[in-house]
């Protein structure tokens, strides 16, 4: 293994000279993936925001793997299966609708994971879906929706990073969220 030394004279300033000062000596080891189990399982120890991601047909799934990418233009990405019947949607529609989920939906969840046995269209057969500009659904008790043009989707192992432009915003804005955390939802 070979040490290896980080010079630095100010933040953020890696200098050429090995005249600074040495704030960092460490050896290099051989980087290993943990294995997939393990790695699953601290993943389950982070907590995430649960939401449901809609597309027209309609067709939604149940996603903690979601992000802002900018603000300018508004744009946020959500991590999708790469089989999913969702995914095959939204990239035939070129729209989704990232729907932020209240305390309280855990059922709601549950139903768009497919752990009650229901597909496609009966999964919104409860009341409280619109619309806004794609014709996305959107769940009007949404902590907050984000009503997206597609505009990108990239491959990433078993799964495709799904990049949209927020053009709409809804939801009812109010109350706490839906949190997924140690393989079981919450409230915070």
């Amino acid at each position: 293994m070979q040490p290896f030394t980080l010079y630095i004279d100010s933040p953020g300033h890696v200098p050429q000279s090995r005249a600074m000062n040495k704030i960092v000596e460490a050896e290099r080891s051989p980087v290993l993936p943990p294995a997939a189990q393990t790695f699953r399982d601290a993943m389950a120890r982070v907590a995430s925001a649960v939401h449901i991601v809609t597309t027209t047909g309609p067709a939604g799934l149940t996603a903690t793997a979601v992000a802002s990418v900018s603000d300018e233009p508004p744009m946020v990405l959500v991590c999708v299966e790469a089989g999913s019947r969702t995914l095959a949607a939204i990239r035939a529609s070129g729209v989704f609708c990232v729907n932020t989920l209240p305390g309280g939906f855990e059922e709601m969840a549950q139903l768009f994971a497919g752990r009650r046995g229901l597909d496609g269209e009966a999964r919104f057969a409860a009341p409280g879906w619109t619309t806004l500009a794609t014709g996305a659904p959107v769940l009007a008790g949404a902590l907050v929706a984000f009503d997206c043009r597609l505009t990108a989707i990239h491959e990433a192992a078993t799964h495709r990073i799904v990049v949209g432009e927020v053009v709409g915003l809804g939801g009812a804005g109010r109350g706490d969220g839906l949190i997924y955390r140690d393989r079981r939802f919450e409230t915070a």
